[in-house]
């Protein structure tokens, strides 16, 4: 290894105190202004920049950032299947796309594909700022217009029943019960570190049930979880518009609209 190697791996080492961002974004005048709004923040520091999606894939599992940045459209990635590497790659990181693309059905896929949170390139500083805290403490963010977006089109739409949701007993009778409690709080909108320190245990230990559990009862993603938790009874349904909403955060993610005070 070569002294500019050694110096980089000891800087991705080296403990500072400051969340680590991986800026993601094909226009390097884009990044600059991005960079310069990270860095004025006391908690937050850029790491590195990628502007195409080998590198961003190269960079992210060299540093392991806490949070990657990353726009959709990126020279070699096909939009959404760019996050879904990215989150095969670095499973430890958050992913937050921020974006010009700011269609219901683009945001949705995003957030299925892996995403910890979505903001729409014409955001304020502040609100990029809150989804980058947030995602990092393991929240999943979105700014206020697309929170808007994705949950006109859940009304819509409705979120979409699973073909599992009628399954046989004889094959509910193979989800353990440490399974059916991660399935319960997951459409509840619990995180997977939330849920990993309500049950003491590590978060690898959560994924892989999650995973067992998904795998048994035929789910492909959380809006589908959702679905079936609350078909089958495991959690139960709220009426209003705050419980609507609820119910919507659930079936994609744990999304919360920011607090006055984070304003």
């Amino acid at each position: 290894m070569n002294r500019s190697d050694q110096t980089s791996k000891l800087r991705t080492l080296a403990p500072t105190g400051r969340s680590r961002v991986l800026l993601v974004d094909g226009h390097a005048i884009v990044r600059e202004g991005l960079k310069a709004i990270i860095e004025l923040t006391p908690d937050l520091e850029v790491i590195d920049e990628a502007g195409t999606q080998a590198d961003a894939v190269r960079l992210a599992k060299h540093h392991n950032p806490d949070v990657i940045l990353t726009e959709l459209a990126l020279a070699g990635s096909a939009g959404t299947q760019g996050i879904a590497e990215l989150r095969l790659q670095a499973p430890g990181s958050k992913i937050l796309v921020l974006s010009v693309m700011g269609n219901a059905e683009f945001i949705r896929a995003a957030l299925e594909a892996g995403a910890n949170g979505y903001v729409l390139k014409d955001s304020s500083r502040t609100d990029l700022l809150n989804a980058i805290r947030g995602v990092i403490k393991g929240e999943r963010r979105l700014c206020p217009k697309s929170s808007e977006k994705i949950l006109s089109l859940m009304l819509k739409s409705g979120a979409p029943a699973p073909a599992s949701a009628e399954k046989p007993a004889s094959q509910m009778s193979t989800v353990t019960g440490r399974e059916r409690s991660i399935i319960s709080m997951i459409a509840t909108g619990k995180s997977t570190k939330a849920i990993a320190n309500n049950m003491n245990l590590s978060v690898k230990t959560i994924e892989k049930h999650r995973y067992n559990a998904m795998r048994k009862l035929g789910l492909r993603n959380v809006a589908q979880v959702t679905r079936f938790a609350i078909d089958s009874g495991m959690v139960r349904e709220k009426t209003g518009t705050t419980g609507v909403y609820r119910v919507i955060e659930g079936a994609t993610g744990t999304f919360r609209k920011p607090d006055a005070s984070e304003a």
